[in-house]
């Protein structure tokens, strides 16, 4: 199996060195401005609650360990997050449709409403980031952050490099715009 070193030594240190940088600069940006958006919704949603609602959206109604298990985390931590949610009435409880016992977390209408109130500000601030940018480009652009979030995702998750498509269901979606 080949090592760390062996993989690196054909190819560019300084471009590695460059892409770490420029990764370094994202990570601290995204968090200093959290990617909010504009205007009154900007930093008003947490990247958790953010990714949690519009998980919630995009697949449906679901239980605590297979919403921790499509977003990689552990599902302590997802209870944790998800309690706010269901407290300003974001996300609702409700019992599982075959099995009452088991309760399952949906988004409620309000959690739809705000959703897109922050999707649509957030769009706008990603408009706003690109401008000047051809279509291609943010095509590009979004491609290769998604190819790159998979796979960060796949060695948190302990894959090889070749078993990225092993991960559908971790949280690289890209949310469609509504039509």
């Amino acid at each position: 199996m080949p090592t760390s070193q062996d993989m690196t030594t054909h190819l560019d240190p300084g471009l590695l060195d460059a892409l770490q940088h420029q990764v370094a600069l994202f990570a601290r940006r995204a968090e200093q401005t959290r990617l909010g958006g504009v205007g009154q919704v900007r930093n008003s949603m947490d990247r958790a609650a953010y990714l949690l609602l519009n998980r919630l959206d995009l697949e449906g109604p679901m239980g605590v360990k297979a919403l921790a298990a499509g977003m990689g985390i552990d599902s302590s931590t997802v209870t944790r997050q998800v309690a706010p949610l269901v407290d300003t009435g974001l996300v609702k409880r409700t019992s599982h449709p075959e099995d009452g016992r088991a309760v399952v977390l949906q988004l409620s209408p309000r959690g739809q409403a705000r959703l897109e109130e922050v999707r649509s500000s957030r769009r706008e601030l990603m408009a706003r980031v690109t401008e000047g940018w051809t279509e291609i480009e943010r095509d590009s652009f979004c491609a290769l952050l998604t190819r790159f979030n998979t796979a960060l995702s796949a060695r948190q998750s302990g894959l090889a490099p070749m078993d990225h498509a092993a991960l559908p269901h971790m949280s690289t979606e890209v949310p469609s715009s509504p039509s």
